[in-house]
């Protein structure tokens, strides 16, 4: 008995230090990483805005919800292996720059993915760059120190290589 009590006190002193630790770590950050494609900027834009399409590529998102445009622009609620998440177009300047933010207040994250698309030699590339937030602070420490801030925006690069039928090439 004595024993589970050293326990339960052990994980609470862990559970209590990284909310501590979560707590006194930046609210906000940013976090970018650039992908190389052997693709045109226009082939890469199609891609990345053919919202109806996405669950075919990337890894991770079940299905798609289309949602009346706000403000002329898109907007669409994404079906994950995490939940649902509620999307809206902020900016869109073919075939360069697409801007979307995280629409649900409900969440304990959110911010916005800036798409760059640029052309390169051989092809483009593609930079998103993560203007994000996380309120929570036990989540905060495991974004930070566990997934890593870049980790969702690696593999939207990676799932996107290999649905060019390509070897990742991702850079900071």
């Amino acid at each position: 008995m004595r024993s589970i009590l050293w326990i339960f006190l052990a994980l609470a002193a862990v559970v209590i230090i990284v909310v501590i630790i979560g707590s006194l770590l930046p609210r906000d950050h940013v976090a970018t990483r650039v992908g190389k494609y052997h693709q045109s900027p226009e082939k890469i834009w199609a891609t990345i805005t053919d919202v109806d399409a996405m669950p075919s590529w990337r890894e991770g998102l079940k299905s798609v919800q289309r949602l009346p445009d706000r403000n002329g622009l898109p907007a669409h609620v994404e079906f994950t292996n995490a939940g649902k998440m509620p999307m809206e177009t902020m900016e869109m300047t073919p075939p360069r720059k697409l801007v979307n933010r995280i629409a649900g207040s409900h969440l304990p994250f959110g911010g916005t993915w800036t798409f760059e698309v640029e052309p390169a030699r051989d092809g483009a590339t593609l930079r998103i760059t993560e203007n994000g937030y996380v309120t929570n602070p036990l989540f905060r420490f495991v974004s930070r120190f566990v997934l890593g801030y870049t980790s969702e925006i690696e593999k939207y690069l990676r799932s996107l290589a290999k649905n060019f039928g390509e070897t990742p090439q991702i850079s900071e």
